[in-house]
C-alpha cells in the first residue's frame, strides 16, 4: 500500500500586532504628514497627537525645523506688541528679546531634559526629543499671539510698568501650562517608567525661563542704553524692586 504523500505544513503567517488606540498614529488622519506652518499651527492647536507622530518618525526634522520658525515668528510679534508699550527703538529690542527667551531657554535646558527622560526610561532619541520641545514652544508662542490684542489694549491704556509686566507675566505663564501640557502627554507615548524626572525639569524649565526674563531685561520699560542689563539679579529679587 503506497503512503500518500502529504504536502508540506504550510508555515502560519506571523501575528500583526494592533496599534494602541491610546499611541499617536493610531488614527489614519494622525499619519497624514504636516506640511508648511500654517498646517502646524493648525495641527499643534487641534490634533497634538498628529504632532507626536511625526515626531517620533524618522524623518521628523523638517517638521521640527517648522515648529522652530514658528516660535521665532510669533515670539517676535508678540514680542513687538510688548514693546508697544514703550515704543520706539523699544519695539525692535522687546521683539528680539521675547524670542531669545523662549530658545535660548529651551536651548538651556535640552540637555537636562535629555538625561531626566533617558533616567525615567523613556525611550526617546534626542532628535525626537528636539522636536518634541520645539512643538511645546510653538504651542506657547501661538497662544501667546492669541493674547497679544488683549496685551495691546492694555499697554496703550496704561501707564504702569509694574501692571503690565504681572499682565505678561500671567499670558506666559498660562501658554506654558499648556506647552507643558503638550510634552506630558507625549511623555505617557515614550514607555517612561517614571514621570518624577519629568515633572522635575518642568520646575526646572519654568524657572530658567523666569530667570532668562530677568537676564535680558527690561523688556517692558525701555532700555537705559544697554541691550543687556550692567548688573546680576535673581528673578524673584527683580520683581521685588519693579514693585516698590
Amino acid at each position: 500500500m503506497n503512503e500518500s504523500i502529504l504536502p508540506p505544513p504550510v508555515a502560519s503567517a506571523p501575528p500583526v500586532c494592533a496599534l494602541n488606540p491610546n499611541d499617536p498614529g493610531s488614527d489614519p488622519a494622525e499619519r497624514a504628514p504636516i506640511r508648511g506652518p500654517l498646517a502646524a499651527v493648525a495641527a499643534i492647536l487641534r490634533q497634538p497627537r498628529r504632532v507626536m507622530h511625526q515626531l517620533h518618525q524618522p524623518s521628523s526634522g523638517n517638521l521640527a525645523l517648522v515648529l522652530l520658525l514658528i516660535v521665532a515668528g510669533c515670539s517676535l510679534v508678540y514680542g513687538g506688541v510688548v514693546g508697544t508699550f514703550s515704543g520706539g527703538a523699544q519695539i525692535w529690542v522687546a521683539a528680539l528679546k521675547t524670542m531669545l527667551v523662549l530658545l535660548a531657554s529651551a536651548l538651556i535646558c535640552l540637555p537636562s531634559l535629555y538625561v531626566f527622560a533617558c533616567l525615567s526610561g523613556a525611550d526617546v532619541r534626542l532628535g525626537e526629543l528636539t522636536g518634541l520641545l520645539a512643538g511645546e514652544l510653538a504651542l506657547v508662542a501661538v497662544l501667546l499671539i492669541g493674547f497679544a490684542p488683549v496685551a495691546w489694549v492694555f499697554g496703550r491704556s496704561t501707564e504702569s510698568v509694574a501692571a503690565m509686566g504681572a499682565l505678561h507675566l500671567v499670558f506666559g505663564l498660562v501658554a506654558t501650562g499648556f506647552g507643558l501640557r503638550f510634552l506630558a502627554s507625549a511623555f505617557r507615548n515614550l514607555n517612561a517608567r517614571s514621570k518624577g524626572g519629568l515633572r522635575l525639569w518642568m520646575v526646572i524649565w519654568v524657572t530658567v525661563m523666569l530667570q532668562m526674563t530677568t537676564a535680558l531685561r527690561p523688556i517692558v520699560s525701555p532700555a537705559a542704553g544697554t541691550f543687556l542689563p550692567e548688573t546680576k539679579q535673581f528673578f524673584l529679587q527683580h520683581w521685588i524692586e519693579c514693585l516698590k
